[in-house]
């Protein structure tokens, strides 16, 4: 399990340990000095799976973790943004689109990077989209041309396949999904 770790503390500056307290139960990282007690919580990652004439659009990614790898566009949730906000921002940020949210696709659990992503739906405006800074490669596929070898992370090609699930069916279902599954 992946836990930030936190030293000193905001507070007050003295040092924090990682344990049990009166009223929690679990460990926390708490000031002996000043009684402060120093939760940390879950990253949130947003993004959306953006289509466009039976097609979905990708980016090759340009920074690490898996450069050079494909992904739906997504990334942090910053401070005061809403979720359908932040999705939308990194689609902009990614792949240079402004993308119409229709739903929620995904909720997508990853419990040892402490992150939870949230994959949004919709289509592409205009059909415009170009290489965004954090992307080398910006394209939209055809489903029998999806480079499902070169994904970049589980939580797209869960994404994905979730909508291509509903697509059949002719259904908007939101999914759960975890990695690893539990």
């Amino acid at each position: 399990m992946f836990f930030q770790s936190i030293k000193y503390c905001s507070n007050c500056g003295k040092n924090v340990v990682f344990s049990l307290i009166e009223g929690e139960d679990r460990k926390r990282y708490y000031c002996e000095n000043c009684k402060t007690v120093h939760y940390t919580n879950p990253k949130l990652v947003v993004g959306a799976l953006v289509y466009f004439e039976d097609k979905i659009l990708l980016c090759k990614r340009a920074i690490e973790p898996r450069k050079g790898f494909w992904n739906l566009p997504a990334g942090y949730l910053e401070d005061g943004e809403s979720a359908e906000i932040g999705a939308k921002r990194e689609v902009w940020e990614e792949a240079g689109a402004a993308v119409n949210i229709e739903g929620i696709l995904a909720v997508y659990n990853l419990p040892q990077a402490n992150q939870v992503y949230i994959h949004f739906y919709g289509n592409l405006v205009n059909g415009i989209y170009s290489n965004g800074v954090e992307s080398i490669e910006t394209r939209l596929f055809e489903v029998k041309d999806i480079p499902w070898n070169e994904m970049a992370f589980s939580s797209s090609t869960f994404a994905i396949n979730k909508f291509l699930e509903n697509k059949k069916l002719g259904i908007n279902q939101s999914h759960l999904g975890c990695f690893p599954e539990v």
